[in-house]
C-alpha cells in the first residue's frame, strides 16, 4: 500500500493561506489544515512546531511578497512610505493575515528584509543611532496597527459591510442633538471608518515621518 503524500512547507504555507482567506486565526488549527491536505497533524509537525510558528511563516510570506521587487528610491521618507503601501496592498488581498501579522510578528526573511529597508531608511535621515531602534519600533507599530484595522473592514462579506454601513448611517444621522450635539452638527460630513481608507493610510504616516524629520538635528 502507497504511504501518504508528504507536503512540502511551501505547499502546507499555501494551503494554510488559503484556509485563512475564510476564516480567522482563532478557528483555524492545525487539524483542519491537515484535513484540507487528506494527511495527518503528525505529518506537519515535522516542519513547523505549534500552529504559532506556523501562523507566523504564512504572514512572512506576505512580507516577501510585498518586498519582492523593491529598490530603495528617493528619500529616506519616500523609501519607507513606497514599503508601506507595498504593504497594505499585499495585506490587502489577505486580510486575515494582516491580523495575524500584528499579532505574531513573523521574524522571517520578510520580516528581516522589511526591517533592514526602515532601519537603513532611517539612517539615511540622518538620525543618531541612538534613536532609530525606538523609532523603528513606533513606525511598525503604526503600520500594522493601520493595516490590521483596515483588514478587519476588507474581510467582511458584502453583507455585513452593508449591515455595517446602514448601522453607521443610523447611529450618525439619527443622533439626538441634545445628548449629541457635536454629532448631529457634523453627521453629513462623518464618514465611515472604511472610506478613504488610502488616504488616511498615507496622511498618518506622512505625519508620522514629519515629526521625526522635525526631531533631527
Amino acid at each position: 500500500m502507497a504511504g501518504r503524500r508528504r507536503w512540502s512547507p511551501e505547499e502546507i504555507l499555501d494551503t494554510a493561506a488559503e484556509l485563512l482567506r475564510t476564516s480567522d486565526a482563532e478557528s483555524f488549527s492545525v487539524r483542519k489544515l491537515a484535513a484540507a491536505l487528506g494527511t495527518d497533524s503528525s505529518s506537519l509537525y515535522r516542519h513547523f512546531r505549534n500552529k504559532t510558528e506556523l501562523l507566523r511563516a504564512v504572514s512572512d510570506r506576505i512580507l516577501v511578497a510585498a518586498m519582492d521587487g523593491y529598490r530603495p528610491e528617493g528619500d529616506w521618507k519616500q523609501r519607507i512610505t513606497a514599503m508601506a503601501l507595498r504593504l497594505r496592498e499585499a495585506f490587502g488581498r489577505h486580510p486575515q493575515l494582516a491580523v495575524i501579522w500584528g499579532r505574531y510578528a513573523s521574524g522571517g526573511t520578510g520580516s528581516r528584509l522589511f526591517m533592514e529597508e526602515v532601519l537603513q531608511a532611517l539612517r539615511a535621515a540622518g538620525l543618531p543611532d541612538e534613536e532609530i531602534p525606538s523609532r523603528y519600533h513606533r513606525i511598525t507599530i503604526l503600520l500594522a496597527a493601520l493595516i490590521a484595522s483596515e483588514a478587519g473592514i476588507g474581510s467582511l462579506t458584502p453583507t455585513e459591510y452593508e449591515q455595517a454601513m446602514e448601522q453607521f448611517r443610523v447611529a450618525v444621522l439619527g443622533a439626538d442633538p441634545d445628548r449629541f450635539p457635536a454629532l448631529a452638527h457634523f453627521a453629513r460630513e462623518i464618514r465611515p471608518l472604511g472610506a478613504d481608507r488610502r488616504a488616511a493610510y498615507e496622511e498618518i504616516l506622512a505625519a508620522h515621518l514629519a515629526r521625526i524629520e522635525a526631531s533631527i538635528p
